[in-house]
């Protein structure tokens, strides 16, 4: 393992794809592997571009990463997709129109499933991310699935995130809609040459005018990613966002946000795994008979789980104390 984190480190992509299969697949290696890369994070600026299905984020994104290449600048992808119900991996879709990119050294794709997760991402999505970044990519973007409102989790990890409405699909009635504000650094009015765009770009203007003054007014930009048409612009403002970010308080409390989230993350993980098993282990027949029969009920069981497990864990302390 430890060779394929140093081939993984020195940027290559077989050693990569391996580290971030084994992330994803929850191996006894994850923890071993993150510990691993994340003294050489914090270099890659990481991109969330999110919206409905059907705004064109993936043609956006093929098209960024073009410009990104002819920038000289080495990117990562990381393309969220809903699971599939059967078997957990994710569903490919029009993502493909980005495998042109697969064969150049200073890209590399890699399409994830959420893995039921309401935000629209999966904690390995976060860490193949963190992956990329360590192994030498300049920019790292984060396609989310497209699930609608329910996708935040993106603000959570993203250095800068591109929002993408486009006319024609409810967008007007969405932007009013509590949140959805808060999430874009960048607002993409996708598919300009339609009818209502400047529909569009004209009311989320009069939000952030609502929204009042703040340190970062995100821009309104109108794009044709068929085209490629307003790249330049998304990416200008996409350099403009992290050297505000690298300057500002804001950016301070964002980097601090996600250090605690990060930290929250891991301990809900490893806490959860170890009641489920110490739950399987317990949960015998006469107590699941208990509890339908109502001689027990769920809340006092899971009460002395608890109990048990932190009654353990201070035992444990004062031995290794004494």
């Amino acid at each position: 393992m430890e060779n394929t984190i140093k081939k993984a480190l020195k940027g290559d992509p077989r050693a990569i794809a391996r580290l971030i299969s084994l992330v994803e697949s929850e191996s006894t290696f994850a923890h071993e592997i993150m510990k691993a890369i994340y003294p050489h994070t914090g270099k890659a600026h990481l991109v969330g571009v999110t919206g409905a299905p059907g705004v064109g984020k993936s043609t956006l994104v093929d098209k960024i990463i073009s410009r990104y290449k002819e920038l000289g600048k080495s990117v990562g992808i990381i393309a969220v997709d809903p699971s599939s119900p059967f078997s957990g991996g994710a569903i490919l879709g029009d993502r493909l129109r980005m495998q042109q990119h697969a064969l150049d050294p200073s890209v590399f794709i890699r399409s994830m499933g959420t893995r039921g997760s309401l935000g629209g991402l999966s904690r390995a999505a976060y860490e193949a991310a963190l992956i990329l970044d360590a192994c030498g990519k300049d920019i790292v973007i984060i396609e989310t699935a497209g699930v609608g409102q329910t996708e935040i989790d993106i603000v959570r990890i993203a250095d800068t995130v591109i929002l993408l409405l486009v006319p024609g699909m409810g967008d007007d009635v969405q932007i009013m809609k509590a949140g959805i504000m808060e999430i874009a650094d960048i607002f993409v009015v996708n598919k300009a040459d339609r009818e209502g765009a400047d529909k569009i770009v004209a009311e989320v203007n009069l939000m952030l005018d609502i929204a009042g003054e703040r340190s970062w007014r995100p821009p309104v930009l109108k794009a044709i990613a068929e085209s490629g048409q307003g790249v330049d612009d998304i990416i200008r403002a996409v350099e403009e966002h992290r050297l505000y970010l690298q300057k500002s308080e804001e950016g301070k409390k964002r980097r601090s946000s996600r250090i605690r989230h990060e930290v929250e993350e891991i301990l809900r993980r490893d806490i959860a795994r170890i009641v489920e098993k110490e739950w399987e282990e317990r949960s015998s027949n006469d107590l699941i008979e208990a509890l339908a029969s109502r001689r027990s009920d769920p809340y006092t069981e899971a009460g002395r789980l608890l109990e048990d497990i932190l009654g353990a864990a201070e035992n444990s302390r004062e031995v290794e104390g004494a």
